[in-house]
């Protein structure tokens, strides 16, 4: 199990959400080496991969959208994994519906969307999956919101998440 100081959940939670929960998801990527790998991921039970799943979903979309975390090969780890139904189960039910929504169109065209690409190709994208642009915005209206519902079930539930030391 992933041990957390602490003194280490207090101070973060003391600085907000974001920061708490960064403090497991930095605790996991150390334990996995800095990247989630096939070899690797068995380090991680399902709710810690449902935590790292959100970091870098949260991440990806507001730096570059859906076609930036599918190019940059969080797609899978996210879309086929059941990162949407745990969210839901966490009370995230915004995030999960926008995360079915987006493993369709995942689905319908993923060689297309996780294919190498050049410059121009990945900007092309954005025009050609326009279809995400809706998706983004529902995101970016319920981030804070259910973040903020999230770290409220991390803080009840936090056995699940790591295990606690003085």
């Amino acid at each position: 199990m992933i041990q957390i100081a602490e003194s280490k959940i207090v101070e973060a939670a003391e600085q907000g959400m974001d920061e708490f929960l960064k403090v497991f998801t930095d605790a996991y990527l150390e334990a996995v080496g800095g990247d989630i790998t096939a070899e690797n991921m068995e380090k991680l039970n399902g709710y810690q991969h449902t935590l790292l799943a959100l970091r870098f979903f949260s991440e990806e979309v507001n730096q570059g959208g859906f076609v930036q975390l599918i190019q940059n090969g969080y797609g899978g780890y996210i879309f086929d994994n059941p990162v949407a139904k745990a969210l839901r189960q966490m009370g995230a039910a915004g995030l999960s519906k926008i995360l079915y929504k987006a493993k369709e169109i995942f689905d319908a065209h993923r060689a297309e969307l996780e294919r190498e690409t050049t410059e121009e190709e990945f900007a092309a994208m954005y025009v050609d999956f326009e279809q995400f642009d809706e998706l983004e915005e529902k995101f970016f209206y319920i981030e804070e919101e259910e973040t903020n519902i999230i770290a409220q079930y991390v803080d009840e539930n936090l056995e699940d998440f790591a295990e606690i030391v003085a």
